[in-house]
């Protein structure tokens, strides 16, 4: 599972095997190795990489679907996937409402 995660998030931030291996301290060889799962970053190049693409290290270990933020200091919500875009939005006016409330009472 790492592998695929990994090769779709350097993928999707235009990086090479080579630029990652590099910030990693591997050789490209490595990093191939990795996306071709056959073998896995130790636990220190999982937070690198964690760090690098800004997201958890459960996501890249595949235990959630959701590439929540590795930088915790922001709070996420995580809503099920058969949420309609109404559903979102309807969620968005409620947490508005609360802020206004809290607002007003300040």
């Amino acid at each position: 599972m790492i592998g695929e995660r990994l090769q779709e998030l350097r993928k999707d931030h235009g990086m090479s095997q080579e630029e990652l291996a590099k910030i990693l301290g591997v050789s490209h060889y490595t990093v191939s190795s990795y996306e071709c799962n056959r073998s896995d970053p130790d636990d220190k190049s999982k937070v690198i990489i964690a760090k690098l693409f800004d997201v958890s290290v459960d996501y890249l270990l595949g235990l959630t679907d959701e590439p929540v933020s590795y930088n915790r200091e922001q709070r996420v919500l995580c809503l099920p996937h058969d949420f309609s875009e109404e559903d979102f939005s309807e969620i968005e006016n409620y947490i508005k409402y609360i802020k206004y409330k809290k607002d007003k009472e300040d």
